[in-house]
């Protein structure tokens, strides 16, 4: 799943993409083009914008909660202001640690609330090495709710949890 030569801890824009176990509909519904967040989905949300207050040299990109995945552009960036970051570890993370961390919160959180959760084991990633793939990226994933029924992870997964 990861590009075999590829740095996951270098500068970069990294479109990721992770899902539900068995892409159960966990995070809420599309209603006429706009994502209704669960309350599992109101958790994820707020602990993705939670990811750069604990990592030390991140910035985020475009951001969205689907049904049965979520879409969002993580940017590694070493020259990043660093003040006031907790638990910030002096190494440089990987994105594997930075996604890993935020599926555990998520999990942790909605467990404690006694919520039916599980992420699919893993994550898609993307490297994204230049502007005009990150501004379609960014297209695809602000217009995600709205092309809902195209998306290939629609028919899938239909059992809301």
């Amino acid at each position: 799943m990861r590009l075999k030569y590829w740095d996951y801890r270098s500068d970069g824009y990294y479109f990721i993409t992770i899902c539900t176990k068995d892409k159960m509909h966990y995070f809420g519904k599309v209603v006429d083009g706009e994502m209704i967040l669960s309350h599992i989905g109101v958790i994820a949300n707020l602990l993705w914008y939670e990811i750069k207050n604990h990592t030390d040299h991140i910035e985020l990109g475009e951001f969205i909660i689907m049904p049965n995945h979520i879409h969002g552009v993580l940017i590694l960036n070493n020259n990043t202001n660093t003040e006031g970051a907790r638990h910030a570890s002096p190494l440089r993370q990987t994105i594997s640690s930075i996604v890993g961390s935020y599926k555990s919160a998520v999990s942790k959180h909605a467990h404690r609330l006694n919520f039916d959760f599980t992420w699919q084991r893993n994550f898609y990633d993307h490297v994204i090495r230049d502007e005009a793939s990150h501004q379609k990226i960014a297209e695809y994933v602000v217009n995600n709710p709205m092309k809902w029924e195209e998306d290939r992870f629609y028919d899938v997964g239909v059992r809301h949890a």
